[in-house]
């Protein structure tokens, strides 16, 4: 269906479309560097900051919720738009209706969205596994835990976050999962929807990678880490301090910020994303097509251990919005930013006649 859809297109009138939210200015911008035009796709009362940015948007509309998306498909469609997802995209419309339900060609590959998750028939355990990658050990359940753990669990008001917590054994996993049900970060019934993983010490690098069909190579686009709330705030307090107010830390996601790694190690990072691509190619074909990320911790040995995955433009992107990396230059001879290289990659293919080979 999306073969004879993206069939009618006009590839002269082309538009980008993403929902606003996540990583979108990044791929608004470099949408419009690209020569492309754009449409955003807003929740009612979160317009505000795309307001002010209406030179990279060229038509922002404002839904009652975001997943009414799914009720202007036909405006989007005769916008001849290719739709870029995100994380906002999934968690609020739902990856099972994305892949049904949603009948505009997409940037990427729409049935590894689901394979994000950490529970359920689908994971990213499962390529990584394929992949001989290694991630933590998982714990099927709290009396297994041996080791001290870190908890992924589904944020009981915030569902796009999720409650992160460390516990240094069964008992303390007990003692801290009580604590946030009762301060109602976590939901008691949810616990069957919890990961929970070894926790491993290191430094986290989180590598924004491109796979390009049409160049048949993957590219290293910038590498960011993250502030986390309210743990930054926490460890830049005295031990005896942190010790003594007894702070309750969530570990939710509130920025990025851009980073360099030891040039001797990126020797590591190509081979770990060859493996993920065709890992992916493997267990849903065509495979990774575009960005994605790889959240990686490395460890005092410099063992890279792949800890979170994004099957497409990862939230960190937006820390070289504009500006592009310097990885990326040494592949184009200026840097460009991730949102950029998607509308270079769309680019390319209107240009060769291989546009199916991007879109799903």
């Amino acid at each position: 269906m999306i073969k004879s859809i993206l069939d009618s297109y006009d590839l002269e009138e082309v538009s980008i479309g993403v929902l606003a939210s996540h990583s979108a200015l990044d791929v608004l911008d470099g949408a419009k560097r690209t020569g492309f035009k754009t449409i955003a796709i807003c929740e009612k009362g979160r317009e505000e900051p795309y307001n002010r940015f209406s030179r990279i948007i060229d038509d922002l509309i404002v839904l009652d919720k975001y997943s009414d998306i799914f009720s202007i498909q036909e405006e989007l469609r005769e916008n001849n738009c290719i739709f870029v997802p995100n994380r906002s995209f999934v968690v609020y419309c739902g990856f099972n209706r994305i892949e049904k339900d949603f009948h505009v060609p997409m940037f990427g590959s729409r049935t590894l969205l689901k394979a994000e998750e950490r529970t359920g028939p689908h994971t990213y355990y499962k390529i990584l596994d394929e992949a001989k990658i290694r991630y933590p050990r998982v714990f099927d359940s709290p009396e297994k835990i041996d080791c001290p753990v870190i908890c992924k669990i589904p944020h009981a008001i915030q569902k796009v976050e999720r409650g992160f917590f460390l516990a240094k054994d069964k008992e303390d996993f007990h003692l801290e999962f009580e604590k946030r049900v009762e301060s109602g970060v976590v939901n008691e019934e949810d616990l069957y929807e919890a990961s929970i993983e070894e926790f491993v010490s290191g430094v986290p690098f989180n590598f924004n990678m491109f796979y390009s069909p049409l160049h048949n190579r993957v590219e290293l686009l910038g590498i960011d880490r993250r502030f986390v709330t309210d743990l930054d705030g926490i460890t830049r307090l005295p031990a005896n301090q942190q010790l003594k107010l007894e702070l309750e830390e969530e570990m939710k996601e509130i920025g990025n910020y851009a980073v360099t790694l030891r040039e001797s190690m990126l020797r590591h990072v190509y081979p770990l994303s060859d493996r993920f691509i065709e890992a992916t190619k493997l267990l849903y074909p065509p495979g990774i097509l575009g960005p994605f990320a790889l959240q990686t911790m490395i460890t005092k040995n410099y063992e890279f251990i792949v800890f979170d995955v994004s099957m497409r433009m990862g939230g960190g992107t937006n820390s070289f919005m504009g500006i592009g990396s310097q990885y990326s230059a040494v592949y184009w001879g200026e840097p460009v930013s991730a949102g950029k290289r998607v509308g270079m990659e769309i680019k390319f293919a209107i240009e060769q006649k291989r546009l199916q080979y991007i879109v799903t």
